[in-house]
């Protein structure tokens, strides 16, 4: 597995709640994940035997947002410049629903500028992702 030209992060809005901060990066992760299973290393096991499943194998820093960066950010995200970046956003609308059903609904009803974004994870080209979030701060 070749990960030194790629790179992956995640840019959470610093002013949420800490559980809604852990649920939109979990969200996220697991997206990431889908559509990224290269950077997900081979399953383990420990000196007593047990099999543990693999993890990410590279870093994923979490950084600091706010709803204005995120926007700005997943607005150059649609431009060409970026389109080969893997690109996952979490919003007000995703949040606000308890199914995917509902999701799907709501979202189709929403213009992209109504959306509050709470996230946004990036995986791709290291310096097409630098390049976006390389002077962020880490999300502490």
């Amino acid at each position: 597995m070749e990960n030194k030209n790629v790179k992956c992060v995640m840019v959470i809005d610093e002013n949420l709640p800490m559980g809604i901060i852990s649920n939109t990066a979990a969200v996220m992760g697991v997206t990431l994940g889908k559509y990224t299973p290269e950077i997900v290393g081979p399953d383990v096991v420990d000196k007593t035997g047990n099999n543990h499943l693999g993890i990410v194998a590279i870093p994923v820093p979490i950084l600091k947002g706010n709803k204005e960066i995120i926007k700005n950010l997943r607005k150059k995200l649609y431009t060409p410049e970026f389109e080969g970046l893997t690109v996952v956003d979490f919003s007000d609308v995703a949040q606000g629903c308890n199914i995917y059903e509902e999701f799907t609904q709501k979202i189709a009803t929403v213009q992209e500028d109504e959306l509050q974004y709470f996230g946004i994870g990036i995986y791709g080209n290291k310096k097409q992702v630098n390049k976006l979030t390389g002077s962020m701060p880490l999300l502490k």
